[in-house]
């Protein structure tokens, strides 16, 4: 990928008993604690075995990021560890296409976003003045937002041109050190696109904006705010990447929003706006941008329609609730339009989607309980009916030839209905870890089921 074999003779990997880091990118021997690097087939997980897979691809990105090229100072740590978080997805969706990891990404992306919502964030790049300091900024924020903004970067300029770019930038600065600035004048110089003052926005200043889609005649009218959980206002202007689609994915548009505000024409391929026509539009394709979209009443319905009609890619499907649910917190939604969408969910089978609709509604229950107990009951019971049909068709066994992701979406699906109180979920489980209990070697409960 970056046009530069790997320099050394020979690269080893150690596991180490009781190792403090997880993995550790020494030059040409990587240190791993070993639940990061064994794997055993009768015992281990098909979650583990990914976890693996993603921490040795982690560690070896940085044989080129971090050890090829070296950050000039600590400030610029997200150089290193944002681009090996990225990279390792990179290389992984290249060994195991059938795991969809790029779908699984979005769990660091809203990572990131819930952590960066938060008033008491910080920028990607932190002025580090003494070495003993670089401890505060090892977070979501240096990896988690550093590779999303990146895969948002990737996304703006193209997978080709962007790759030629970090070839180019890996060559010209091999064996010595970058700074952020270095790796942005590259990107420019190879693309021509203003790379440098977009991704400051993103880099220097934290947060993210949220932005807000209304629909007025043909046009939709699209404002950025700065988004913050506790439903407060901030003053953050970034320049945006803005991705879009309407009626179909093959129809999709991107631009820079560099103003607070501005229009995009809506086209007759967007579908009929008639009352039971098929238009909808969706921003954010497949959550490529590192931010929120808020639609007016009139998108949201026809969105939800295109959900329950089963127009929108897996992505889009997660971006759209976990939008939603993040507004419904900051009190910028209502939890009624929350529950709403998530009932278009019923039926969802696929492991990444319904990994973000177990977190959203584990959330619900907490809060419906302590805020409306008297609705508690109907809401979990709510919530139940939309994830029992997969778990249903999955069952307690493992089946002979089925997918990576069945075997991870089963205990989720299983613990999920557990917390919302599913007796029959319950007593099941209750049931076969009895039999556990006398019989360490029953298959009753394989590894995936019993972590």
């Amino acid at each position: 990928y970056f046009d530069t074999p790997f320099p050394l003779p020979k690269l080893d990997m150690v596991a180490i008993p009781d190792f403090a880091a997880g993995a550790m990118e020494n030059y040409g021997l990587v240190t791993y604690r070993e639940v990061a690097l064994l794997f055993d087939d009768k015992s281990s997980s098909a979650s583990s075995r990914q976890s693996v897979a993603i921490t040795v691809a982690h560690e070896l990105a940085h044989q080129w990021f971090g050890n090829l090229v070296t950050m000039e100072w600590w400030t610029h740590l997200w150089l290193n560890e944002g681009f090996a978080t990225w990279v390792s997805h990179l290389a992984v969706d290249s060994f195991f296409p059938q795991w969809n990891i790029w779908t699984q990404f979005l769990d660091s992306t809203t990572t990131a976003l819930r952590l960066d919502s938060l008033e008491a964030s910080h920028p990607i790049e932190v002025e580090i003045h003494h070495a003993s300091e670089v401890d505060q900024i090892f977070d979501a924020i240096s990896y988690d937002k550093g590779a999303s903004v990146i895969r948002m970067l990737q996304s703006y300029l193209g997978a080709e041109r962007f790759q030629k770019a970090m070839a180019s930038y890996m060559k010209k600065y091999a064996f010595s050190n970058a700074k952020t600035e270095d790796l942005w004048a590259v990107l420019e110089k190879e693309t021509g696109e203003p790379v440098k003052d977009l991704m400051t926005t993103w880099t220097k200043q934290k947060g993210y904006p949220v932005i807000n889609a209304k629909i007025k005649g043909d046009d939709i009218e699209i404002e950025q705010a700065q988004f913050l959980l506790d439903g407060s206002s901030g003053s953050g202007m970034w320049i945006v990447p803005i991705t879009s689609g309407c009626g179909a994915y093959d129809t999709q548009k991107k631009f820079l929003l560099k103003l607070k505000r501005d229009k995009m024409v809506i086209g007759s391929q967007c579908g009929d706006r008639k009352k039971g026509g098929n238009f909808w539009t969706k921003l954010n394709i497949n959550g490529t941008g590192f931010y929120r979209v808020k639609y007016d009443d009139e998108l949201a319905a026809a969105l939800q329609n295109a959900l329950e009609t089963k127009k929108l890619s897996l992505m889009d499907k997660i971006g759209t609730v976990d939008d939603l649910y993040a507004l419904s917190i900051a009190r910028q939604q209502t939890f009624a339009s929350l529950l709403r969408l998530l009932y278009g969910y019923r039926g969802e089978a696929d492991y990444s989607v319904l990994s973000h609709i177990n977190t959203v509604t584990t959330s619900i229950a907490k809060v419906s309980a302590d805020a409306t107990p008297a609705l508690a009951g109907d809401i979990k019971q709510l919530l139940i009916k939309i994830l029992l049909s997969p778990a249903e068709k999955l069952g307690w066994d493992p089946k002979k030839g089925e997918s990576h992701l069945d075997v991870m979406l089963r205990p989720l699906l299983l613990t999920a209905l557990v917390q919302l109180g599913h007796g029959k979920t319950i007593n099941e489980g209750v049931r076969r870890f009895n039999i556990f209990t006398r019989d360490r070697g029953t298959s009753l409960l394989p590894p995936d089921t019993r972590k």
